[in-house]
């Protein structure tokens, strides 16, 4: 959500009861101005808390002009001082998969995992006991990143890319009709896309360049990951995930108000294929 309409944005996705207290909302107010203006970004998006057993992380992000030019992460323990994470890699997501359970609210917490390892001996080889220690901050850049490829979502129509390549925030988009906001269809990844290019021409032929440029969510898998809802007498339409539980989007039909934000314990439903 657009940290220059947090209020009401923290209004509209209270329906499934992730609300801040007055004290943060207004330190969060005040501290993403300032973490806009000193990092210099064009626009800062409050991407939400991820609960911890001694202190919960609040998650900012920061977008440069192209809207799908790679994002800066930050976080804060208290909603004022803001810590900058370092970018994802394959590594850390490799390396932080064996961890399980809730994260400690501590980033420099270190988490124990013991793993084999060969070790050549001359002509011998043999398996060896190795501890790796895996920090918190890691996992916690690891997760983010894995919430951010899944389930990060922008209504159809709100960014639209120029024929040079960039991709803005469409200035003119006055948000999607009623009967368009049920449908899935109309939600895309905010990412680069990686499914469009296995469409055939076919396909391709409805397509808006300009507009539909990243991945709808109809094709999602497994299929029934998203629930949709219509809220506040069809005022208000919001969409949960099943596989990471704690995202919520939220979007007024035929308004600009539209955001996700996440909060919950960071750990993926890997039971969902069973659930449906």
């Amino acid at each position: 959500m657009d940290a220059e309409s947090l209020l009401l944005s923290l209004e509209l996705a209270s329906g499934s009861g992730q609300g801040l207290s007055p004290d943060r909302r207004a330190s969060l107010l005040t501290s993403l101005m300032l973490v806009k203006r000193d990092y210099r970004y064009d626009r800062v998006l409050f991407w939400g808390r991820i609960l911890g057993l001694v202190a919960d992380y609040y998650i900012a992000q920061g977008l440069s002009e192209d809207q799908l030019a790679p994002r800066k992460t930050l976080y804060s323990l208290n909603c004022t001082e803001w810590s900058l994470l370092p970018p994802a890699t394959e590594e850390m997501v490799g390396q932080t998969s064996v961890v399980k359970g809730r994260f400690m609210g501590d980033p420099s917490h270190e988490y124990e995992h013991t793993e084999l390892q060969k070790v050549n001996d001359g002509e011998k080889s043999f398996e060896e006991e190795v501890v790796v220690q895996i920090k918190e901050e890691t996992r916690l850049v690891s997760i983010i990143d894995q919430i951010d490829k899944a389930v990060a979502i922008i209504p159809r129509g709100a960014l639209f890319k120029t024929p040079f390549g960039p991709i803005h925030v469409n200035r003119t988009f006055e948000g999607l009709s009623l009967s368009e906001s049920k449908k899935l269809s109309s939600y895309f990844h905010f990412r680069e896309a990686t499914e469009l290019k296995n469409k055939t021409l076919l396909e391709k032929a409805d397509l808006d360049p300009s507009l539909d440029f990243m991945d709808s969510l109809e094709h999602d898998i497994p299929k029934g990951s998203w629930s949709i809802q219509m809220e506040r007498g069809n005022a208000l339409v919001v969409l949960r995930s099943l596989l990471w539980p704690g995202l919520t989007f939220f979007h007024a039909p035929r308004t600009r108000n539209y955001g996700y934000i996440y909060v919950g314990t960071g750990e993926k439903n890997l039971d969902l294929p069973f659930m449906l």
